[in-house]
């Protein structure tokens, strides 16, 4: 044979087949790997499948102060000395908060303490009335800071504030006085106002008048109490939830610490001796917001900026207890 020769033709197709067979083994066997290395759905997720969604909660804040109590140089008939809040827990909301929720088909009734023309009617003011266990004075002037910012303009103006933003998510508001009164009301009125609007809540808003050095809010929660008129067994409770979740709210949004010389560290205060909460029949609470009579909680309780975090942190707190 000669280095050019060829086969003869029967090896040339003997030879031409072997060789495509094996080309089609080769083929076959890497066609089984790559359909095993993909699994068994050809390397493409089933119809519909997606990721899992991840989810996230938040809680509440709260925080502790002082303990303590006093009136102040203008003590009201709905304010003044009474009780250690021995008995209050701590400040803060329980459960998952909702405070972007919506408040449709819920009444609120905001109570701005006080009345920026009480000061020209002392007369009738001091007419005592039935607060179920005793008899008060129907109303007082309210405290004011050094400075004369008088407790009525500020919780009006609050008062105001909160309301915009309740209507804002959706709540109907109702105000026991908007400066459309020449006084008053009363106390007996005050509370009368939430029981006829059958209120799912009632904030009633307040500064104190107590000592300089004596700072923080505390919300102040209706007593057990049944004399005359007066029977809050119903709304012992609830109002205490009410306040715990407000309590809780106004912390973390106007960053003010629980009071200092009020309700042993809670930022709460349990009391009998007010007619606003005796004769509700619906949860109601006071918000004390700051000592008016402290340079630095006046700083706050005068600045508009803070006032509207106030209104924010009131608004959260209702919405809290309302759609829990």
């Amino acid at each position: 044979m000669s280095n050019g020769s060829t086969f003869p033709p029967h090896r040339r197709l003997r030879r031409a087949l072997a060789v495509t067979l094996a080309v089609l083994v080769a083929a076959c066997a890497a066609g089984w790997l790559l359909w095993r290395s993909s699994g068994d759905t050809g390397g493409a997720p089933p119809p519909g499948a997606q990721p899992a969604p991840s989810t996230s909660s938040s809680g509440g804040s709260g925080g502790k102060a002082g303990h303590g109590g006093t009136g102040g140089p203008h003590a009201e008939p709905d304010k003044g000395k009474e009780g250690d809040g021995s008995d209050g827990g701590k400040a803060g909301g329980s459960g998952t908060p909702r405070a972007g929720g919506s408040l449709k088909g819920k009444v609120v009734v905001i109570d701005p303490g006080h009345n920026p023309r009480n000061r020209d009617h002392g007369r009738e003011i001091a007419r005592q009335v039935d607060i179920g266990n005793a008899r008060k004075e129907c109303d007082t002037t309210g405290t004011s800071t050094d400075d004369g910012y008088a407790e009525a303009a500020f919780t009006l103006d609050l008062a105001r504030r909160t309301r915009t933003l309740l209507q804002d998510r959706g709540a109907e508001v109702v105000f026991t006085q908007d400066g459309d009164r020449p006084y008053g009301p009363c106390v007996d009125e005050r509370a009368a106002t939430g029981n006829k609007a059958h209120a799912d809540a009632v904030v009633s808003l307040h500064a104190d008048g107590s000592g300089a050095g004596n700072r923080g809010f505390h919300v102040i929660l209706p007593s057990r109490v049944t004399a005359g008129a007066a029977d809050t067994s119903a709304i012992v409770a609830p109002s205490r939830e009410l306040g715990e979740r407000l309590a809780g709210r106004f912390v973390a949004v106007t960053g003010s610490a629980p009071s200092n010389y009020i309700g042993g560290g809670t930022g709460l205060d349990v009391r009998s001796d007010l007619g606003g909460l005796n004769l509700s029949k619906v949860p109601k609470v006071f918000l004390e917001c700051g000592n008016m009579r402290d340079a630095k909680d006046a700083a706050q309780l005068t600045d508009a900026q803070w006032r509207q975090k106030a209104a924010r942190g009131i608004t959260e707190g209702i919405t809290d207890f309302l759609t829990h």
